[in-house]
């Protein structure tokens, strides 16, 4: 049963159709136009909005109306022609709305007839690559995008078209269109995934304009009896309906979303799929306030905004867990809508204003409206970002993902779930940032989205290859073999689990999970602490794994870094001719460009980037193998980014124990040519103590102070006392782990 307050399905469905007020009503609505034409000329943030509008409208109005036969994929023309024009839709809408222009509404009018007349005629889309092809794009996905703003024009325009032309519009391309990307392709429409999402939120608005309460059934409960099985599975590999046999737009509000807004997954897609999230809801909120939606799920959908603006760095670009394309931002316009809606209907926190103030632009709309007379007011607040940890599943018993901040350092690290067909095989892995700048990256996907020239824009086979396998991310890979074989089947069937986090030290922030089904019969154990010490200039990152297995493994454990090698310590040879790493697996795409044997002790690595230094000190013995590697082996096509990478491997080990401190230290100018602490503070990392109880670390700096840090590897209640001797020195504490 869904946890909100909508009425079941039978009463919904026995509800009259009703219209509250004229149009417009899903987004702007006739009381919002009014209070605009109000204030139009004294809110700087919307009339800015309003002047790039126009501008960008007008110069499509010039260039006159064209609805090419589509043929091409992503980045080719008549995709970008068809996506252009809806975007023209919903904004020349808006603006014969707001400046109350006959000529926004003429050119509404004029496109959506020349979609009428070409639409009944037009087969499905030539390129045959989707599991679900559209008519005007080759997918379904971006026939719902057409769609969802279409609805927008649509309304805006409602009472400009005569009933006769709405009757003609209705019923010659809104309802076949819905019912197309609905009924038609139910592998689409009724699964728990963001392409459905759309799909749900297309048919939804097009249904709250019409006012057709059977279409709007079918947007938030999905089809009824489509004959797919509620296990079945589509091609892109994701479920079609969610654990209880649903579909629908209230299923994929219930089922990716974690209590606390995180959606599975990842953030890039929680992005794409905000806009037809808010978007959606908000219309229902204006033409069926009954619904409550945004109470639904204990209000998720605005948690959510702010769970997604947690997930950015310093710049405000998301982290790139899952298939992510780096320097997709709360700068887009989803979060400019993500923004706005959740301004007006969150109680309007002042922290979301100055986001608004960044981004720059509002919606033209009443939450826009909201957001700007805000901004006037000067009531804006910095949004504060802290360490912060979201569960992920629906009821967030699914792992999680944690974000650890102390200054200009984050630390993301992901125990997470599967995240569906977009995850990828990278259980309790992790990366580093410093003000914006990655330090230890994740790969993210490898696409070059919407670039016809690499493969029309869509994920190219090296996604699969390389993006998705564990030897990509900063985690351990045992036997060159991915996290659940790098099967879906099995990597959806299961988490990470959390052992404990703690942000509310100010020295120090911990976060702990183990993965038991990676690999059968081996559990990894990581902890990851972000240390604050007065002898440093920046905040440390102490990273431990421990690793216990039923057998003997060789464990590799990557670092990927951005930069220039600067010093080592121990001794390594360079290849004249560059071999791949492997075989498969991700392996097959990694060079071998220099490798060396570790030392008794530690093994010390530096590099610089961007104007900073970098330093990693890890627990090595000499058995253990040290490779500098470089993303770009069997890529004949140079689909993937030549980026460096720096990796310790151990041989014939059962149990292994993976113990390093990043730090970040120092700066280079180049005006100057001046280096300023460019060496490692680090003297010695050591392992004092080690069982299946406790984990003991001792950090010592080049001064000679030493911190210790005791994690509890079993014992994880904050509340539990614990007591360890070690070298004659005994340590008392309370709760999951020691430090001093």
């Amino acid at each position: 049963m869904f946890s909100c307050k909508i009425q079941n399905e039978t009463s919904y469905k026995k509800e009259a159709a009703t219209h509250l007020g004229s149009h417009p009503k899903l987004i702007i609505t006739k009381a919002g136009v009014e209070q605009i034409r109000k204030e139009l000329g004294h809110i700087p943030i919307f009339d800015a909005s309003v002047q790039i509008a126009k501008e960008e409208v007008d110069a499509e109005m010039a260039l006159g109306i064209d609805t090419p036969i589509p043929k091409d994929f992503s980045g080719g023309y008549t995709h970008e022609r068809h996506k252009r024009n809806f975007f023209m839709l919903e904004k020349a809408g808006l603006l014969y709305q707001i400046l109350n222009d006959e000529k926004y509404a003429k050119y509404v009018k004029d496109m959506l007839f020349q979609y009428e007349a070409m639409y009944k005629d037009l087969p499905v889309h030539p390129q045959t690559r989707s599991y679900a092809r559209g008519k005007l794009f080759w997918q379904c996905l971006n026939d719902s995008n057409w769609l969802v703003y279409a609805s927008q024009g649509y309304d805006c325009i409602y009472d400009y078209l005569s009933a006769e032309e709405r009757a003609q519009l209705e019923n010659n391309l809104f309802r076949p269109f819905a019912d197309f990307i609905s009924i038609e392709n139910p592998q689409f429409y009724n699964r728990v995934h963001n392409h459905s999402t759309w799909g749900n939120a297309a048919v939804g608005m097009i249904a709250l304009v019409m006012g057709d309460d059977d279409l709007l059934h079918r947007a938030l409960y999905g089809i009824e009896n489509d004959g797919i099985d509620a296990d079945a599975k589509d091609n892109d590999g994701g479920y079609i309906k969610n654990e209880d046999g649903k579909a629908g737009f209230l299923a994929n509000l219930e089922e990716p979303f974690s209590p606390d807004g995180y959606y599975t997954e990842g953030p890039y897609y929680q992005r794409y799929a905000m806009y037809p999230f808010l978007i959606f809801s908000e219309a229902l909120n204006n033409v069926k306030p009954e619904l409550k939606i945004f109470e639904h799920k204990n209000g998720v959908i605005l948690k959510a905004v702010n769970a997604l603006l947690n997930l950015s760095d310093a710049d405000g670009d998301f982290f790139p867990l899952n298939d992510g394309q780096k320097g997709m931002s709360y700068y887009s316009k989803e979060l400019v809508t993500a923004v706005d809606i959740a301004y007006l209907h969150g109680l309007k926190n002042p922290e979301l204003l100055s986001i608004a103030e960044k981004q720059n632009r509002v919606l033209l709309d009443d939450s826009g409206l909201a957001v700007a007379l805000g901004i006037k007011e000067g009531v804006a607040k910095p949004f504060e970002k802290k360490s912060v940890n979201f569960s992920d599943g629906p009821q967030g018993k699914q792992g999680g993902v944690a974000v650890l901040r102390d200054g200009d350092v984050e630390v993301v690290f992901k125990y997470a779930a599967q995240g569906l067909s977009h995850g990828h095989y990278d259980k309790l892995s992790f990366s580093m940032y410093e003000t914006g700048e990655e330090i230890l990256q994740d790969y993210g996907l490898a696409r070059f989205v919407n670039i016809e020239q690499k493969g029309g824009g869509n994920y190219l086979k090296e996604n699969k290859t390389w993006a998705k396998q564990s030897i990509a991310h900063n985690t351990l890979i045992q036997n060159e073999e991915s996290h659940f074989q790098g099967k879906y089947d099995i990597g959806s069937q299961h988490h990470s689990v959390l052992n404990f986090y703690d942000f509310n030290n100010d020295r120090i922030k911990v976060v702990s999970a183990h993965e038991t089904n990676a690999y059968p019969g081996t559990v990894l154990n990581r902890t990851m602490a972000l240390i604050r010490d007065a002898n440093f200039e920046k905040p440390y990152v102490l990273d431990i794994m421990a690793v216990t297995s039923n057998q003997t493994n060789q464990y590799d454990f990557p670092y990927y870094y951005f930069g220039q090698v600067m010093e080592t310590n121990f001794e390594y040879t360079t290849p004249e001719i560059l071999k791949p790493l492997g075989t498969k697996n991700g392996y097959q795409h990694l060079f071998v460009e220099g490798h060396g044997k570790a030392n008794n002790g530690n093994v010390k690595f530096s590099w610089y980037h961007a104007g900073r230094f970098h330093t990693l000190t890890t627990v090595t013995n000499a058995q253990d193998d040290i490779y500098f590697t470089r993303i770009g082996a069997h890529d004949p096509d140079f689909n993937l980014r030549k980026e460096p990478g720096f990796m310790l491997r151990k041989n014939e080990a059962k149990d292994a124990l993976f113990v390093s401190v990043i730090e970040s230290h120092g700066s280079y100018s180049p005006v100057s040519e001046n280096a300023v602490n460019s060496h490692s503070h680090i003297a010695e990392v050591k392992v004092i103590y080690n069982d299946n109880q406790y984990t003991a670390i001792a950090i010592k700096d080049i001064q000679g102070n030493i911190k210790t840090f005791i994690v509890c590897n079993s014992k994880v209640s904050g509340k539990e006392q614990h007591e360890l001797v070690i070298n004659g020195d005994t340590f008392q504490w309370t709760g999951a782990y020691y430090f001093n």
